[in-house]
């Protein structure tokens, strides 16, 4: 099954496509459409199977085809709020959503954004300083509360959860199950769809993404490879050949036509 067979937009698919990734994963295969559906959903999942990305493709065709969506998504920390940051900027590539990352407690947020990013400290933070309005989301996504669970942040995330409203989509996953946060899950989903990722299939994600970025590197370094060897210097070719000064290890910037090295910079 690909991309555009689980219902996302083309230029969705494009995006995707452009960046290297040509088919979805099993946690992608079994999300994505249960969220395009405007289901709740509780995945299990460990990291390194493509989770970010099977809540963040669908999203954006979320925004850019019903419009006036308003989408919180709680991570355990900033840098993961980084990272999903990342994901939507890089696959948003043929669609406007304006997004919005907490990263510190101090900084302005803007309240027209279609998405808000931030881990449960930081939001119930801003929360108490009233810097953010929460009031009218429509889709939470709490990534991972077992994680959040971990860095003792449970209490702030019950704190953010009491203000928003009843009725929108609720999309949770965690890396396994805890009964110390069954009693928020319960709070959190109605009726959910639960998907759980095969142990069997957990790294095909983190396999997929180290082929694509070997690939990439590849190709960046057959084209350096290419253009430095269409800028050789005829001349200095033939006095290398000539002389062997440097016993077969000549530096590249003695061969490359134009290219200026100055030698008293430190």
């Amino acid at each position: 099954m690909n991309f555009l067979d689980l219902g996302l937009s083309e230029k969705t698919v494009q995006a995707i496509d452009e960046f290297g990734i040509k088919e979805p994963t099993t946690v992608q295969n079994d999300v994505i459409p249960s969220i395009l559906q405007g289901k709740d959903v509780f995945t299990i999942a460990p990291q390194g199977c493509g989770k970010t990305c099977s809540y963040v493709f669908p999203l954006i065709d979320i925004i850019s085809n019903k419009g006036g969506q308003n989408i919180l998504i709680i991570t355990p920390n900033s840098d993961q709020s980084v990272v999903v940051s990342d994901r939507l900027s890089i696959f948003n590539k043929y669609h406007e959503i304006n997004e919005a990352t907490i990263k510190d407690k101090d900084e302005d947020i803007d309240n027209e954004a279609n998405v808000i990013i931030g881990s449960p400290d930081l939001l119930a933070e801003i929360i108490d300083d009233g810097k953010i309005d929460l009031s009218k989301t429509n889709i939470l996504v709490v990534d991972d509360i077992n994680l959040i669970k971990k860095n003792k942040q449970l209490d702030n995330l019950e704190k953010v959860l009491e203000i928003l409203p009843a009725d929108k989509q609720n999309i949770v996953y965690t890396n396994r199950r805890s009964k110390e946060t069954q009693g928020i899950l319960d709070k959190i989903l109605k009726a959910p769809e639960e998907i759980k990722v095969d142990k069997n299939k957990e790294q095909e994600a983190e396999i997929t993404a180290q082929a694509v970025q070997t690939r990439k590197v590849s190709e960046k370094k057959a084209v350096s490879c290419r253009k430095a060897q269409a800028n050789q210097d005829p001349e200095a070719l033939d006095l290398i050949k000539k002389y062997n000064t440097f016993n077969g290890k000549t530096p590249e910037f003695l061969i490359i036509k134009g290219l200026i090295v100055n030698v008293d910079e430190q």
